[in-house]
């Protein structure tokens, strides 16, 4: 990693992905299985700090919550994997407090809520990637929930679609702590710059 890495605010925007009361807050449908990596890494108080230092920079701030219709008729009727986890905890359901992005991290005047957002890949089911070549943003930085799910999905494509991306080691969590740590010791330095929220401030 360069240390000489400057971004630019105008080029550059803060995805957060999932940030939402059923992966955050006590009482939330999936959060007893991502409170454990959380506390480890503080990521909500990280991420809160970021936010604030990328707003007073210029960065622009995306907010990636996934949200399904009540009864998930946007899933197949046969869901697997982690999406069998979502239906079987009722998780995300469009007009829930479990779907509601978290207080300390709602988004202020002049973020952007990305919509449409129902699989793991904030690009595939959104229009992120319209918005984002439309704003002239070169670097992602993504943070959020799960480390080696959607932050790893998002990632991929990020990298693929020709974006800078950084991925924020400290403001990320997963249901175990060595799904965690593998995804940013194995496959986050291969698609991204592995980097922690203190380390993106300093470069604004």
């Amino acid at each position: 990693m360069s240390e000489t890495l400057r971004l630019d605010p105008a080029k550059t925007a803060l995805v957060l992905i999932e940030y939402q009361n059923d992966f955050t807050s006590e009482g939330g449908a999936l959060n007893g299985a991502v409170a454990a990596v959380m506390a480890k890494t503080g990521m909500l108080a990280n991420t809160v700090a970021l936010v604030e230092a990328a707003r007073a920079a210029g960065v622009t701030v995306m907010h990636a919550p996934i949200t399904f219709a009540a009864g998930y008729g946007e899933l197949s009727r046969h869901p697997y994997g982690i999406l069998k986890g979502v239906v079987d905890g009722s998780a995300f359901v469009k007009n829930t407090w479990g779907a509601a992005i978290a207080d300390e991290l709602a988004p202020a005047d002049g973020d952007i809520v990305i919509e449409g957002k129902r699989g793991l890949d904030t690009f595939a089911s959104t229009n992120l990637d319209f918005i984002l070549r439309g704003k002239g943003i070169e670097t992602i930085i993504l943070g959020g929930f799960l480390t080696n799910c959607c932050v790893e999905s998002t990632m991929r494509t990020g990298y693929e679609n020709g974006f800078r991306v950084i991925t924020l080691t400290d403001c990320v969590a997963a249901t175990s702590q060595e799904e965690h740590e593998n995804a940013i010791t194995y496959d986050y330095p291969m698609f991204s710059l592995p980097m922690t929220s203190a380390e993106v401030i300093a470069r604004l």
